[in-house]
């Protein structure tokens, strides 16, 4: 048995040696947790209506700020780079990052007394178009989530950046699935008696396992925490470094806020419609986007550091083509099954076809900027890696103007509905995303442009015809094979094309040359190596 748990041990904290095997790691893990995820909102779906899920999800606007800002902002892009520093300084290293977690745990707790208090308030202002009973709720959900669930989610993910940056990322990818699994729990057992606050006190209790489940990251880390406060001039440069990327949060932050309000005032279930498709949107976007992102910093941040500056611009020209290689087919797929892909996710229960179709139509714009959306996540740690926050803070502020504007001209001028802000979204992540590649470009000194593009248009032409092949098989089994008023033959649908789909898409990569087909081959090899290893946890162990 002591022989199984070390074995055990040693397969969970192993430090991995490049990114692909990384990626794969923070891939697979966000897979089963988007999964969690999704069979969340299921549930939700089936015991609450949109009405009712409008509050659940507005609750979390105001945490979600603070969460973003504190740790999108100061800890999963600017703390890695800091902490990889300080592991060649060892002497300074327990007291200055003691003194970061310290001084960011303090400004945390002063932001929860303040919007514990403002909080009617600002209720008032991002939720204009609920009425009082609601605005009351809302209010008290508010709260508790920000006493309740902020604390331990900060602290939990303080733990995952020192994980990440001992490049060892299976147990920090494993805490966002045990979060689900007891907001699943409790709404499964206590919705009937206690309604919306089931989910809610399953998020508190989530995220206190979210934290606890880390804890054991301080055995593979030579930092020891203290309660100090010193080193205020590293733990200044620390927050200079990352007050741009604070304020690019805070901008993206509003404009989300802007989303929200503007939602609630197209009428009932609204926001539920809009929150949904991006969720689903963001399902592949954290599968490829945000783990590579997540994969690439420490990595980034060595070769930079270490001056390995050619490796540094080939593996930005192979990460975004990996990445495109996934990415295109992915948007193009989830265009042509939209619907059923919604009703699979969402549909039944209080959530009925009209949401459904609406809840369609606003994913398939969310998905135009799908390809782009999720290389925007790599390109940002690029620019961190050099210790530039800048660059995307300028960028993001100015998109992110853009999208308040035109979301605010196609609801309220054009009266558009709801459909209208994923478009708007789009078009800004579109803009967002092609300035940082131009300025990444010229940054570095250059990288490969003409690869990039010679290589983007045949994967774009591949992801065409497969698609238009795709589209006319899944309507000749809708109504004609397959019934797809029954939930189960909507699985078999999705199936059905996915295979066909993913078979065209690879035959014609082989066809068009298109090398990034062979990731595949690598990416079979890693999956092997890890099966042997869980394999020899159990096998020859008396």
């Amino acid at each position: 048995m002591n022989k199984i748990f070390k074995k055990t041990k040693d397969f969970i904290f192993t430090q991995q040696t490049s990114m692909l095997s990384s990626t794969l790691i923070l891939a697979g893990m966000m897979i089963l947790s988007r999964i969690g995820g999704f069979i969340r909102y299921r549930i939700l779906g089936e015991y609450f209506s949109p009405d009712q899920l409008d509050i659940f999800y507005a609750a979390f606007r105001i945490p979600d700020l603070v969460f973003e800002i504190l740790i999108n902002g100061a800890l999963s892009t600017t703390f890695i780079p800091f902490y990889i520093e300080y592991q060649k300084r060892k002497s300074e290293q327990n007291t200055v990052i003691s003194s970061i977690i310290n001084i960011v745990t303090l400004v945390l707790a002063g932001f929860i007394i303040l919007l514990v208090i403002l909080m009617p308030l600002l209720i008032n202002i991002i939720a204009p178009g609920f009425d009082p009973e609601k605005t009351k709720i809302l209010v008290m959900y508010s709260r508790i989530l920000l006493i309740g669930q902020l604390p331990f989610l900060v602290l939990g993910n303080f733990l995952t950046a020192i994980s990440q940056a001992k490049k060892s990322f299976l147990l920090p990818a494993l805490a966002p699935i045990v979060y689900n699994i007891a907001i699943i729990v409790l709404i499964i057992f206590f919705s009937s008696s206690l309604h919306l606050m089931a989910p809610i006190l399953g998020v508190v209790i989530g995220a206190t396992l979210f934290f606890m489940i880390q804890i054991p990251v301080f055995t593979i880390s030579q930092f020891r925490y203290k309660f100090v406060l010193g080193y205020f001039n590293e733990a200044w440069r620390f927050f200079r470094t990352a007050i741009p990327r604070i304020l690019t949060i805070i901008v993206a932050e509003i404009d989300a806020t802007i989303d929200l309000t503007l939602a609630t005032l197209l009428g009932p279930g609204s926001y539920t419609i809009f929150y949904l498709a991006q969720r689903l949107q963001l399902l592949p976007v954290s599968v490829v986007g945000m783990a590579f992102g997540q994969a690439s910093l420490p990595y980034l941040s060595d070769m930079y550091q270490e001056k390995r500056f050619k490796e540094f611009k080939n593996i930005i020209v192979d990460s975004i083509l990996n990445m495109f290689f996934f990415m295109i087919p992915a948007a193009a797929f989830m265009i042509v099954t939209r619907t059923p892909m919604v009703r699979l996710f969402f549909g039944g229960g209080k959530f009925d076809w009209d949401a459904t179709v609406m809840t369609a139509l606003t994913f398939s714009y969310f998905a135009l900027s799908l390809p782009l959306h999720a290389i925007y996540y790599f390109l940002t740690r690029c620019f961190y890696a050099v210790f530039d926050t800048k660059t995307p803070f300028y960028i993001s502020a100015g998109s992110i103007a853009l999208n308040a504007g035109l979301s605010i001209l196609f609801t309220l001028f054009l009266k558009l509905p709801i459909w209208s802000l994923a478009l708007s979204f789009s078009l800004t992540m579109s803009v967002r995303t092609i300035l940082l590649l131009v300025v990444l470009h010229k940054k570095i000194g250059g990288y490969e442009i003409l690869t990039l593009l010679k290589d983007t248009f045949k994967i774009t032409v591949a992801t065409f015809n497969t698609s238009i092949l795709t589209y006319f098989l899944l309507r000749l089994l809708d109504g004609l094979i397959l019934d797809t008023t029954r939930t189960i033959n909507v699985f078999y649908l999705l199936t059905i094309g996915f295979i066909f789909f993913s078979t065209v898409y690879l035959f014609l990569s082989w066809l068009f040359g298109i090398k990034e087909l062979y990731i595949l081959t690598k990416m079979l090899v890693k999956v092997r190596e890890y099966r042997n290893k869980i394999l020899e946890v159990y096998q020859g162990v008396d």
